[in-house]
């Protein structure tokens, strides 16, 4: 039984140390949304397997080898057509990062119905993924309905993060592609803002998009709320969680880590207010440290926060 299963693009990412046009130095690691839940997911104990596609390159190969040492299983994933994406960030003024994607035509933007439905091929309690796969092309978008057509059939839960990237598509494409969705979807993740590209167009204010998205088949919807917390929000009320107060050095990646923290305590059977305690907690995780996923926790070390600032832990 596969724990978690996510499938999107997962990318080669270069972060620099200063403005790209004075040049400097860049730092290689891996990015992706759904790897990185994956990531966080392994780390607290789950069998999880990402889904997709990269080039058949050397940084191709440094993706697969990253994933397979973090303990994700690539029993689907794929060597294919065109170069591993890249993904740039860019530190340019105070704590703004500046984000560029070199994702045209990649191998992961190939991703196909297809292979996603041999994955589907096997006993899973959750499968995960976003919108950015959605905005990729046809192809990764009708994986994307497949997953969601096919959860209830195979009996797990679909997750899907809004995710919304305005770098890759527009809010109107973005809700033309979601909305049609969320019939099949348990668990909507989305930040405040992002609530009305999965709602009817007709329902203006935060209560009215949740409300609507209740009514149409989605279970729980989490909205993030970044320094704010996070509200779930289901038939029969809402959960309310501040996050934790940490110091912040990238806040790239948070939200990816909220998510694998949240999956976790649900499948470990925990009740609302523990899955946003878990996931408040590794978000925390990743916006004290730098990256995408390096400073995601592991099981053992989730009450670390608790220590003492300046503590050191002999």
């Amino acid at each position: 039984m596969i724990d978690v299963l996510t499938f999107g693009e997962a990318m080669v990412a270069l972060r620099a140390d200063r403005p790209l046009r004075t040049s400097g130095s860049l730092r290689m690691s891996v990015a992706g949304a759904e790897a990185n839940v994956s990531i966080g997911l392994s780390r607290l104990g789950h069998r999880t397997q990402w889904v997709g596609l990269t080039g058949d390159d050397e940084l191709g190969a440094m993706v697969m080898r990253t994933l397979r040492a973090e303990g994700v299983g690539l029993t689907h994933a794929q060597r294919g057509e065109g170069p591993t994406g890249l993904v740039i960030f860019e530190p340019r003024v105070a704590d703004v990062t500046r984000v560029s994607y070199y994702r045209t035509g990649s191998a992961g933007s190939r991703l196909e119905p297809g292979q996603v439905r041999t994955a589907l091929r096997q006993p899973i309690k959750v499968i995960h993924t976003t919108g950015i796969t959605a905005a990729l092309g046809a192809e990764p978008l009708a994986a994307v309905r497949t997953a969601v057509g096919a959860a209830s059939k195979l009996g797990a839960l679909m997750c899907l993060d809004v995710n919304y990237r305005s770098k890759l598509w527009d809010r109107d494409a973005a809700a033309a592609a979601l909305r049609p969705l969320m019939g099949g979807v348990d668990i909507l993740v989305a930040s405040d803002d992002e609530l009305a590209l999965a709602a009817p167009p007709g329902a203006r204010s935060e209560a009215e998009q949740v409300k609507a998205l209740l009514e149409a088949g989605v279970r729980e919807v989490v909205v993030k709320r970044g320094a704010a917390g996070a509200e779930v929000f289901e038939e029969s009320g809402s959960t309310r969680r501040p996050a934790l107060t940490v110091p912040v050095k990238d806040t790239v990646g948070a939200g990816d880590a909220f998510v694998a923290g949240y999956l976790s305590a649900l499948i470990d059977g925990e009740p609302i207010s523990a899955r946003l305690e878990r996931a408040v907690t590794a978000g925390a995780f990743a916006v004290a440290s730098t990256g995408d996923w390096e400073g995601l926790p592991y099981r053992d070390e989730l009450d670390l926060l608790r220590a003492a600032p300046g503590s050191t832990i002999r």
